[in-house]
């Protein structure tokens, strides 16, 4: 038999799901696949013998992949498990290949961002070098748009609209009295400043606001910071800032409130540069300061998915069998973007070596000279990934998704 095992790993997104649904979807057209298995949460899934027939749900009921395709997280759990280096502990990859010959696997599909592509790279090489058949393929995945090689991200467009329809409602929200207020609003992002970029697309005609925006790709100052905000302040009584919760200052150190520990692939885990600079604001300028973290809801609001967003994450899916039924192993299925307006863009694919352990920055270019704002250049680029709204099933008054799996 041929059969393929599907895992997702690291940060959630709104549209994670909607690419294992691609691959379910695609395999129910071509049938190349006797048999898809979701490991549960991530590789470890494989490792521990966690797995579920995919296949079977897909028939079981027919409404199965729409709903999916709009259920925010992790439908098959995470992981954040580091694989060792292969050269240095070879046991657990003969572990999976065995595993893999037992259940007649032929290809491997991880969904997710870097680390999940690192764990591709390490998988495939494992493969080539002791000659077996099993094909490992990428499937990318994250908000944080900092992939090489694609032109953007599955969940990044979701997080976007998110973030940029959260920020214009905070700033109608500061603009009602007439007092002096500085509001501070932190995304996430800890090396890439795309998600907090965009914030400018929630700036109107009538609302000029947030005034500025920070990101990581450039050293933050704080005494800049505040004369920013001093001078914006003259302007008008409400001033709102948007900034990457990784902002750091010309050393290289994060703004941070407290001290920052390391997860299991050595990034290090940001605690409040939101509330530093708020201290910071309320310190020198006594005005009233609030700062707004937004935190988890910016890659799990479904409500406010982007269909295009979903509808790209299912076309990787695809794309990522049709490169297993080319034979192809150590690759990651792309976005290529073919035009702005009209917006069109095709699937394509890379080699995993080129994405793993990189990051994808903000073109020094598409941030101002003084780097507190972003250019035109960047929102036009932004803009086409937030477009359109899918339709999701309310009941009682909720949105309506499918549970995570936690046990077969």
């Amino acid at each position: 038999m041929r059969n393929c095992i599907i895992a997702q790993s690291g940060g959630p997104t709104v549209a994670i799901n909607a690419s294992l649904a691609g691959v379910l979807k695609e395999n129910e057209n071509t049938h190349y696949f006797d048999n898809i298995y979701g490991s549960l949460n991530g590789i470890t899934g494989v490792i521990n013998d966690r797995l579920i027939n995919l296949s079977e749900k897909v028939k079981e009921s027919p409404s199965f992949l729409e709903k999916l395709k709009v259920t925010p997280a992790m439908y098959l759990g995470s992981c954040r498990y580091k694989l060792p280096d292969p050269n240095e502990d070879r046991a657990v990859y003969e572990s999976i290949a065995k595993y893999f010959e037992k259940k007649e696997i032929d290809t491997f599909f991880y969904i997710g961002g870097n680390d999940s592509m690192d764990t591709v790279y390490k998988l495939s090489l494992f493969f080539k070098e002791t000659g077996s058949p099993v094909k490992a393929i990428g499937i990318p995945k994250t908000i944080d748009n900092d992939l090489t090689c694609t032109d953007h991200t599955p969940g990044f467009g979701s997080a976007a609209k998110y973030i940029a329809t959260t920020v214009r409602e905070i700033c109608h929200d500061t603009s009602i009295y007439p007092v002096k207020s500085v509001t501070i609003v932190e995304i996430m992002g800890r090396d890439a400043g795309w998600l907090t970029a965009a914030a400018a697309l929630s700036r109107t005609d009538y609302y000029s606001l947030p005034q500025h925006i920070y990101l990581p790709e450039v050293a933050f100052s704080m005494n800049a910071f505040i004369e920013d905000v001093k001078k914006a302040m003259e302007k008008s009584n409400s001033v709102v800032v948007a900034i990457s919760e990784g902002i750091r200052d010309e050393k290289g150190n994060y703004i941070s409130a407290g001290e920052s520990s390391e997860d299991t692939f050595g990034h290090s885990q940001l605690s409040g540069a939101g509330k530093a600079l708020e201290y910071a604001v309320k310190d020198a300028l006594g005005v009233k300061v609030r700062s707004i973290e937004i935190n988890l809801p910016q890659r799990c609001a479904s409500h406010l998915a982007s269909l295009t967003d979903l509808d790209e994450s299912m076309m990787l899916g695809a794309k990522a069998v049709g490169l297993s039924a080319e034979g192809l192993t150590g690759v990651m299925a792309t976005v290529n973007r073919v035009s702005d307006d009209p917006y069109k863009a095709e699937t394509s694919y890379a080699d995993i070596n080129d994405i793993a352990n990189r990051v994808k920055n903000v073109p020094r270019e598409w941030i101002n000279a003084e780097g507190n704002d972003v250019t035109e250049d960047i929102v036009a680029y932004l803009r086409p990934l937030i477009q359109g709204e899918p339709k999701i099933d309310f009941v009682d008054g909720v949105p309506e998704y499918l549970p995570v799996v936690l046990s077969e």
